[in-house]
C-alpha cells in the first residue's frame, strides 16, 4: 500500500486527546450561576506552539427537551490556574495545553455540551465524538435543598409516573436527614402443591423520565453485577436495587426486600420500559412482597435511607437463633484489648485455589509454603481451598460429589488433617490463622447418600433447578441429599469441632447460593433459615467468626446473615472469582467489586474482593497484577495472593505489605477504615472514563481521603479530576490539602478545598490501558506563629511511604505548636517503613520527607 506524504502528515497530526471538567459523557450537578470549564488538550510534543483552538458547543435543557445549539470559545488557560499533573504521561513524546471557560447559565436548566478543536484557524474543526468516541456531557443545577425536615407535601405517585393505583403504599420515617421513604406492600398468595408462588406487579417510571439510571442484577444466582443506562430502562437479569437520576439532579431509590423463609422481592422491566416488581413467596401462608423507596439530593443519601429501614425491617423479624447467636458473639466483644487493633484478616493471606490447582495434596502445600518462605513473603493466613475433602466421586463431575466424612482426602492427605495442619504450623510459625473450605451443604453435590455421614445424620433428598448454571457451564440440577432440619445444628456442631481439633481456626463457606437453587417450596422455607442459622452459631462458637462466606449475594441470604448487627462483621465475597486465565475479566472484575460495595458497605461485613495472582504466565493478564493489587489495597478488605509458587512480584507485594513492629516474621496489610466503592454510580461500563474508587481512613473531619484511578478501557484516557468532596469523600470546605500520587511519589499542596462550585484544585491523570494510580489527600495542620519569618507554618502526615495505601498505616497522629515556635510531631503506625512528612519551606510546592 502506497502512503502519499500528505497523508502521513495528517495521521501524525491527527494525535491529539481532549478531556474537560465537567466531563463529557457524564452528567455533573453543579451549583450557582456560572459553570467553569476545564480542558487539556494531549498533544505530540512538536505541535505544542501551534496555535490551538478549543470550543464548546452547548444547548439549554435536558437530553429530551434541549434547544438549539450555541458555541462558546475556551481561551488559553493561565499557568498559575491551570490543573496540575501529578505524573506525566507514559510517552515523553506528548505535551499538555490547558483552556479554561467560565460559562453564564441559567440555574433552572440543565446543559448538554460537546467539544470540537483544531490546530489553528488554518485546519479543520475536529469533533471529539467523532475522533474519541465521547457522548455528550450532561450538566445539571443542584437545586436547594429543603434540609432535614420532612416535606408532607411530596407523595409517592408524584415522582413515579403512571404508578399502578392498585398499590398499597405509605411514608416512612427516614433514618438518614435530607431524605423522604416511602415503602410500598404486595400481598402475594400462600404456596400450591410445594410449588412457590410468583406475582409480577406494574411499579410504574420513575421520575416519569429520567437522565441515567443504575442497577445492581443477580448476574446469576451466587452473585451481583452492575448494570447502567441513559433514558430508557432495559433490566437484562432480576435486579435487588435500582437508582434513576432525575433531570433535576435528584436520585430515587428502589430496594427489593426479602427475607430467608418466605419472601424474595426484585425488580425487572417492561416493554415499555416501566419499572416491574417480581415477587416470591415461599410460604404456605399469604405473605407481603415489600419494595422501598427514597429520593435524596445525592445516591449515598437515598441509597443509606432504603438500607437503614431494611436493617429495622430484618431485625424486627429476628432469627429464633438470634438469643444464641448474640451469646456467643458476645465473648468476642469481651475480649477487646488495647494492647494491639488487628484482625485475623489484617495480615498477608495465601489462597491454594489458582496456586496449586484442582488436585491438591498435603506436598503440594508443604512445597507452596516453603518456596513462600524462600522469598521471605510472610504470609499470616493460609486458605487451603477446594479440593481437601473426602468426598465420593460419584457423578460426572465435582458439582455431583457429596461429602463422605470431615477428614481430608485419604489419598492425598495420607497423614490427616490433623497431622497435615501440624507440620504446616510447626515449619512456618508465622502463620497465624488456616482456613479449610467447604460448601454450606457439605460439598457442591451435598452429602453422599452411602457415605458414613448419611449414616450418622438424617438426610432428605431435594431437587436443583439449573436455569442459571447452564448459563456457567456447571450443571449443578438435579438431585442433592443434604442434612435434613433436626440434625443441621449437630452436624455443623460436630463438623467444626473436628476442624478446630485438627488446628483449623477459621472456615470459608462457599456454595451458599445452593439454597437458592431449591425446587421445592418448603424446602427453601424451612431449610434456608436453619442452614444459615446453624452456621452463624458454629462459626462464632468454634472459630469467634472467622470465616469467609462466598458465593452469597442471595437476597433471602444478605438480608438475613449480612444485614443484621448482632456480631462483629464477617468476611463476604464482593463479586465473581479471579479469573487469572481470562485477560477480559480482569478490568469487570474491578468494576464489579466497587459497584457492589455501594450495597455491601451496608452489610455487617468486610467486603472480599477476592484472591489476585502477583504476576502470571501470560502476558495479557501479567499487565494487571498491579493492577489488582491496587483495587485490593484500597478496597477495604482482606488482601490474599493465590501465586503459582516461584512466581512472584516480590515489590509489589511490598507496597501492599509491612513488617509488623510485634515481629520481622509478622506481615501487616493497610485497609483503609471505611471501604473502597465507586464514587460514580451511573458511569457505564462502556463509557470512556476512569474507574473512581474512593476509600477513607481514620476518624470523620480529621481522617484521610484516599481515591483510586483505574483505566478499565482498551485504550489511553485523561481525565480532570478535581480535589472535593465529590471525587475525594470526605475532605472538609475550607480545609487545606496536600495530595500525593503513589504511582510517581509527587506530591502536590497545600491546596485549599473550595465550596464544589468549580473552584476546587483539578489534578490531571493520564493512564494507559490497564493503567492505575491511588492518590490521597493528606489533611494539613497550619501554624500560626507570630514574629516567625514565615508566620504561617503547614504540616502533614504522609502515612508509609512506598505502600498503595500508606495513610492506613496511621494509628494516630497529633501535631502541637510548641512555645518556641516549633511543631512537635507524634504519629502512631502499624508497621516499620519510612514515614513521609510534608514541610513546605514557603507556600508553594516545595517539601522534605
Amino acid at each position: 500500500m502506497n502512503l502519499k506524504y500528505s497523508d502521513f502528515l495528517q495521521a501524525r497530526d491527527m494525535a491529539a486527546f481532549v478531556a474537560t471538567y465537567p466531563p463529557l459523557e457524564q452528567v455533573t450537578t453543579v451549583k450557582g450561576q456560572t459553570v467553569n470549564f476545564q480542558a487539556v488538550l494531549e498533544i505530540p510534543n512538536y505541535l505544542e506552539t501551534e496555535p490551538w483552538e478549543v470550543s464548546l458547543w452547548y444547548s439549554r435543557g435536558d437530553s429530551i427537551t434541549q434547544k438549539d445549539w450555541t458555541e462558546a470559545v475556551f481561551v488559553v488557560s493561565d499557568v498559575k490556574e491551570s490543573p496540575v499533573s501529578l505524573h506525566w504521561p507514559d510517552n515523553s513524546d506528548l505535551s499538555r495545553l490547558y483552556f479554561s471557560l467560565a460559562l453564564p447559565c441559567d440555574d433552572s436548566s440543565s446543559l448538554n455540551f460537546t467539544v470540537k478543536f483544531r490546530q489553528s484557524s488554518d485546519h479543520s474543526w475536529r469533533w471529539v465524538r467523532d475522533e474519541q468516541g465521547l457522548a455528550d456531557g450532561l450538566i445539571i443545577h443542584e437545586k436547594p435543598a429543603h434540609g432535614n425536615e420532612r416535606r408532607a407535601d411530596l407523595h409517592l405517585p408524584d415522582i413515579i409516573r403512571n404508578m399502578n393505583p392498585d398499590l398499597k403504599w405509605k411514608s416512612c420515617m427516614s433514618q438518614c436527614p435530607g431524605t423522604e421513604l416511602w415503602s410500598i406492600e404486595v400481598p402475594v398468595d400462600g404456596v400450591n402443591d410445594d410449588k412457590s408462588t410468583f406475582v409480577h406487579v406494574p411499579l410504574g417510571v420513575p421520575w416519569g423520565q429520567f437522565v441515567r439510571w443504575f442497577a445492581l442484577i443477580r448476574d446469576w444466582s451466587p452473585w451481583l453485577a452492575p448494570r447502567h443506562g441513559k433514558s430508557s430502562l432495559k433490566l437484562d437479569q432480576d435486579a435487588l436495587l435500582c437508582s434513576f437520576l432525575s433531570a433535576q439532579g435528584k436520585h430515587l431509590v428502589f430496594l427489593g426486600v426479602s427475607s430467608p423463609s418466605d419472601v424474595t422481592t426484585l425488580f425487572r422491566s417492561d416493554q415499555s420500559g416501566k419499572l416491574t416488581a417480581h415477587i416470591r413467596n415461599d410460604s404456605t401462608e399469604q405473605r407481603t412482597g415489600t419494595v422501598l423507596v427514597a429520593v435524596g439530593d445525592n445516591f449515598e443519601s437515598a441509597n443509606a435511607a432504603v438500607m437503614y429501614h431494611a436493617r429495622s425491617l430484618a431485625a424486627a423479624s429476628a432469627s429464633t437463633t438470634a438469643p444464641e447467636q448474640e451469646a456467643e458473639a458476645q465473648p468476642l466483644a469481651d475480649d477487646v484489648k488495647t494492647q494491639w487493633y488487628e484482625r485475623w484478616y489484617d495480615g498477608l493471606g495465601y489462597c491454594t485455589w489458582n496456586s496449586l490447582g484442582q488436585k491438591l495434596t498435603d506436598s503440594k502445600i508443604l512445597n507452596a509454603l516453603d518456596v513462600l518462605a524462600e522469598n521471605k513473603i510472610n504470609i499470616s493466613t493460609l486458605i487451603i481451598d477446594d479440593n481437601w475433602q473426602d468426598i465420593d466421586y460419584s457423578g460426572p463431575t465435582q458439582f455431583q460429589h457429596g461429602l463422605n466424612t470431615f477428614e481430608a482426602e485419604p489419598n492425598t492427605f495420607p497423614k490427616g488433617l490433623r497431622s497435615s495442619i501440624s507440620e504446616i504450623r510447626s515449619k512456618h510459625k508465622n502463620i497465624q490463622s488456616i482456613a479449610v473450605w467447604h460448601a454450606l451443604l457439605g460439598y457442591w453435590g451435598g452429602i453422599s447418600p452411602t457415605g458414613p455421614l448419611a449414616k450418622q445424620y438424617k438426610t432428605i433428598e431435594l431437587n436443583r433447578e439449573d436455569n442459571d448454571a447452564e448459563r456457567r457451564n456447571l450443571p449443578l440440577g438435579g438431585k442433592i441429599t443434604v442434612i435434613a432440619q433436626e440434625d443441621i445444628s449437630n452436624f455443623y456442631n460436630d463438623y467444626y469441632r473436628f476442624l478446630s481439633s485438627c488446628g483449623i481456626d477459621a472456615v470459608k463457606t462457599d456454595a451458599q447460593f445452593m439454597v437458592d437453587t431449591w425446587t421445592s417450596a418448603y424446602a427453601r422455607s424451612h431449610l434456608t433459615r436453619a442452614y444459615l442459622d446453624a452456621w452463624t452459631v458454629a462459626s462464632l462458637r468454634h472459630f469467634s467468626n472467622r470465616a469467609i462466606s462466598c458465593m452469597s449475594q442471595v437476597p433471602q441470604i444478605m438480608f438475613s446473615s449480612q444485614l443484621p448487627r448482632n456480631r462483629t462483621p464477617l468476611l463476604c465475597r464482593n463479586s465473581d472469582d479471579f479469573f487469572p486465565d481470562s485477560p477480559g475479566s480482569h478490568p469487570w472484575h474491578v468494576w464489579t467489586n466497587a459497584h457492589n460495595a455501594l450495597l455491601t458497605q451496608h452489610l455487617n461485613v468486610i467486603p472480599d474482593w477476592d484472591m489476585f495472582q502477583s504476576t502470571s504466565s501470560l502476558s495479557a493478564s501479567a499487565k494487571y497484577a498491579s493492577f489488582h493489587a491496587a483495587a485490593r489495597a484500597i478496597s477495604g478488605g482482606p488482601i490474599y495472593i493465590t501465586d503459582v509458587p516461584g512466581c512472584h512480584d516480590i515489590e509489589l507485594i511490598k507496597q501492599l505489605t509491612g513488617v509488623s513492629p510485634r515481629g520481622r516474621d509478622k506481615s501487616v496489610i493497610f485497609r483503609p477504615s471505611n471501604i473502597g466503592k465507586t464514587v460514580d454510580p451511573y458511569a457505564s461500563y462502556d463509557d470512556l472514563s476512569l474507574l473512581k474508587v474512593g476509600a477513607y481512613h481514620g476518624r470523620a473531619a480529621t481522617g484521610t481521603p484516599i481515591l483510586g484511578v483505574f483505566n478499565i478501557s482498551n485504550r489511553h484516557l485523561v481525565e480532570l479530576i478535581p480535589v472535593g468532596e465529590k471525587y475525594f469523600s470526605g475532605v472538609l470546605d475550607g480545609a487545606w490539602y496536600v495530595v500525593r500520587s503513589h504511582v510517581s511519589g509527587k506530591v502536590f499542596g497545600p491546596v485549599r478545598v473550595g465550596n464544589g462550585d468549580g473552584g476546587d484544585q483539578l489534578l490531571t491523570v493520564g493512564l494507559g490501558v490497564a493503567g492505575w494510580d491511588i492518590l490521597t489527600a493528606f489533611p494539613v495542620g497550619v501554624f500560626e506563629r507570630p514574629g516567625k519569618e514565615n508566620g504561617e507554618l503547614y504540616v502533614s502526615n504522609l502515612g508509609l511511604l512506598g505502600k498503595m495505601t500508606g495513610a492506613a498505616a496511621i494509628l494516630g497522629s497529633k501535631h502541637t505548636l510548641q512555645a518556641n515556635g516549633r511543631v512537635f510531631v507524634d504519629v502512631v503506625v502499624k508497621a516499620l517503613g519510612t514515614l513521609g512528612r510534608f514541610f513546605p519551606l514557603f507556600f508553594g510546592f516545595m517539601f522534605y520527607y
